[in-house]
């Protein structure tokens, strides 16, 4: 059990467990729940967005089996790899349930994975991502809050109105709820990117568009965490995050660019 607050927002002392209920004597943890219904929205949005786009709903399943199972593997590899020296056995590394999930090396795993199966079905994988971005969206949204309960991804101290109080062993200290930050930031991604949906004027354009959002923020939030993975003295997820920002807006600039010309030359004749 841990001892919360938001006193600036009125909130006094309570606690929290990270596990949600019990099992035959095993815990189940409100992480694995969390990420778990997180996964089942994404899927529900991603094949919705899917049929859409002429996707059939049993290739989501196709792509929702290996994208869902090598995403977390490329979220947990990429965690256990940048803190080896905190893993001592085969069981450490598979317990996922205690946390440790780096949201840049689920992208990854799965991003490889859609690109993997796209070219076996033959289906476009831009199109497939667009379809899949704002998923991966829900599942940061609620993600985060499997942080809360585990009381983790917070950041430096604070006396900002929205501060979070956590009792230690010696007294009570203030942060930043970065978890929360990341949430909201992209609960409001997620909304934008749905209303201009229905301008989208090519194929990768609403990926792009998540890409830059999602890093955009990140560079920021990541600054503030206590716990980011280093190599030497670089964040790498604020590294990954600037330079995914950069990318995809050179990205959008490039295809938007692109379309226009294609759309004016197409007038011309």
């Amino acid at each position: 059990m841990n001892t919360l607050s938001f006193p600036g927002l009125g909130i006094g002392e309570f606690t929290v467990s990270r596990t949600a209920f019990t099992i035959f004597g095993h815990e189940i943890r409100w992480y694995g729940v969390i990420i778990t219904l997180g996964i089942l929205l994404a899927c529900t949005y991603i094949a919705w967005r899917a049929k859409q786009a002429g996707i059939s709903v049993d290739d989501v399943l196709d792509y929702a089996i290996f994208t869902v199972l090598f995403g977390i593997l490329g979220a947990r590899l990429y965690f256990v790899l940048m803190n080896l020296d905190t893993y001592h056995s085969l069981y450490d590394v598979l317990a996922i349930w205690n946390g440790g999930l780096a949201i840049y090396g689920g992208i990854i795993g799965g991003a490889l994975t859609i690109l993997i199966v796209s070219k076996h079905k033959r289906i476009d994988p831009l199109l497939m991502l667009d379809c899949v971005a704002p998923g991966v969206m829900i599942g940061q949204i609620l993600g985060r809050w499997g942080n809360f309960f585990n009381v983790e991804a917070f950041g430096y101290e604070t006396d900002l109105p929205w501060r979070m109080g956590i009792i230690t062993k010696t007294g009570t200290v203030y942060v930043h709820p970065t978890f929360l930050y990341e949430s909201l930031w992209n609960l409001l991604g997620f909304a934008l990117i749905n209303l201009f949906y229905k301008k989208k004027a090519y194929n990768g354009q609403i990926l792009f568009l998540y890409i830059a959002w999602y890093g955009f923020g990140r560079m920021f939030i990541e600054g503030l965490r206590t716990d980011s993975l280093y190599i030497g003295p670089v964040r790498v997820s604020q590294a990954l995050a600037f330079v995914s920002f950069v990318a995809a807006v050179g990205l959008l600039l490039y295809f938007g660019m692109k379309t226009k010309g294609e759309k004016e030359h197409g007038t011309d004749h």
